[in-house]
């Protein structure tokens, strides 16, 4: 007999095929997931009791594939302390990540038309205070007495087919005041990541409805031709810039 009387069948991995131990095993909605490969998931992804063996399979292909763009990824800019938002501006792509050594995670690389909007929240946690009585039981408060923390959200929503929204926490300290330098610097950060992304955001989109928008003739002026400018806006006939 097994565990509580019970015994313990043996499971086998969907992905690998790999024998799941005692504690090891994930669910799916139409099997079971090792934890090895639970691993390789994403960090924002969590709705993995409801996803089938075809869709988790189908996103450990993009997360290996990922691992090309995270080795290509050049950092141009970094905001953030604890969880750091890294900009590769040249590329249009950005990531998020809580570690130094974030090429070895294989964070999420995304595009900064993947961003759908970005908001700030502000978080109140209340943990009430008691004293002791003679006895030494514990008595509330007459008003009750609250301890409050404060703590800076940023949510990212975006357009990807395993999760529409990454929630983070900007502040690594306990922020006790809400008009401290702490709390006023975790909203600086936080209001700085909004902008920047939604900056980015509006800027390579605009660029991908320039580059879809229909050429128009033009008047060459080099050889008097009607032309359509190529791709880096020469004449087609005799290749004079059109847009020097």
């Amino acid at each position: 007999m097994g565990l509580f009387g019970k015994v313990f069948e043996k499971k086998t991995c969907a992905i690998c095929g790999g024998e799941i131990g005692l504690l090891g095993n994930r669910k799916l909605e139409d099997g079971n997931l090792c934890k090895e490969c639970a691993s390789k998931l994403s960090p924002f992804f969590s709705d993995r009791r409801r996803s089938t063996v075809e869709q988790i399979r189908e996103q450990l292909e993009w997360r290996e594939a990922n691992k090309e763009r995270v080795a290509a990824f050049n950092v141009t800019r970094t905001i953030g302390t604890d969880t750091k938002v890294l900009l590769d501006e040249d590329a249009g792509r950005f990531l998020v990540t809580t570690t130094s050594r974030w090429r070895d995670a294989n964070p999420d690389v995304l595009d900064f038309t993947q961003v759908t909007g970005c908001e700030t929240e502000t978080r109140e946690t209340r943990t009430e205070l008691y004293w002791k009585d003679k006895d030494g039981k514990q008595q509330s408060y007459s008003p009750p007495r609250y301890d409050i923390d404060y703590d800076v959200y940023v949510t990212i929503h975006v357009n990807v087919p395993y999760y529409d929204s990454i929630t983070f926490k900007v502040n690594d300290y306990r922020i006790e005041e809400c008009n401290s330098v702490e709390f006023r610097e975790a909203e600086r950060q936080a209001n700085e990541l909004r902008e920047a992304l939604t900056q980015v955001r509006e800027h390579e989109r605009e660029k991908v409805a320039e580059a879809a928008a229909p050429k128009q003739a033009v008047t060459c002026p080099f050889c008097g031709a009607t032309t359509i400018p190529d791709a880096s806006g020469r004449c087609e006939y005799c290749g004079g810039a059109l847009n020097a």
